[in-house]
């Protein structure tokens, strides 16, 4: 019992120093450039998280020292996708991300888009899937002008979570 209790505990502590605020983000980024490690930095609402989502964050990694992962508030990803989204809580969502071992940092973000994140972070490398084409990548220019390199990652075919809820809603149906 007492080996269950202590492994909780140190993953609620490494959740803890996963979960980054707006707040102390900017001390964060500016000790990681102190020390010269490449920053990586994805976004998204990981809503209900599969393998195609695991193959785009070990991909992001392997392009730095340290992936940042911005993440759609509630509000954000109703804003985004629609009233009945997100599926998963907030805070769950952060849990999930946080158990990933690729992902370094998680932050919150409440607008509907990164871009206030990324001229914060002004990450080496902004990494996003394959659905994307550079062009409608937010921050992309900023980054490139900042010297950095956009990353558009293939996705791994028949994973996405909206065919994951049509799935579901056929199977409600039936």
């Amino acid at each position: 019992v007492f080996l269950v209790q202590l492994f909780y505990f140190l993953r609620l502590d490494q959740m803890k120093n996963k979960l980054v605020t707006l707040k102390n983000l900017s001390d964060l980024v500016s000790d990681l450039k102190l020390r010269k490690l490449d920053v990586v930095f994805t976004n998204g609402c990981f809503d209900i998280i599969h393998p195609g989502h695991i193959h785009i964050l070990d991909e992001a990694k392997s392009y730095g020292d340290v992936l940042i992962v911005g993440l759609n508030s509630n509000r954000s990803v109703k804003n985004l996708k629609g009233e009945s989204r997100p599926i998963n809580s907030e805070s769950d969502r952060i849990k999930i991300l946080c158990s990933i071992k690729h992902v370094d940092h998680v932050i919150v973000f409440d607008e509907d888009t990164p871009i206030e994140l990324i001229e914060l972070i002004k990450p080496n490398f902004l990494v996003k899937g394959g659905d994307y084409n550079k062009s409608e990548i937010v921050g992309a220019d900023l980054v490139e002008k900042n010297g950095g390199s956009v990353i558009i990652i293939d996705l791994l075919g028949g994973y996405s979570t909206s065919s994951i809820i049509d799935r579901l809603e056929i199977y409600s149906c039936a």
